[in-house]
């Protein structure tokens, strides 16, 4: 397991109700379970959560499958929800 910080944005944050909290996780599904856990499952949260991108640490998760991914000590989770604008 690994400490460090998780940060919402746009939609992601509104859901939650925070612009971050904490992570104690091994893996990015992990994670993301304990958050839609924490915030309500099948409410507006998880529904934003399952259409977001998201970036360890500045990289790019793109298609790997959550649980492959491994999440560092100290590291950062950004909660990108589609944008909309122009």
């Amino acid at each position: 397991m690994a400490m460090g910080t998780v940060r919402y944005w746009a939609a992601a944050k509104a859901a939650a109700g925070t612009h971050e909290e904490p992570y104690d996780a091994g893996t990015l599904a992990e994670a993301l379970a304990a958050a839609v856990s924490k915030h309500g499952r099948g409410g507006e949260f998880e529904r934003v959560v399952a259409r977001s991108s998201f970036l360890v640490d500045g990289t790019p998760v793109g298609s790997r499958p959550h649980e492959s991914v491994t999440l560092p000590e100290g590291g950062v989770v950004e909660v990108l929800p589609p944008f909309a604008g122009g």
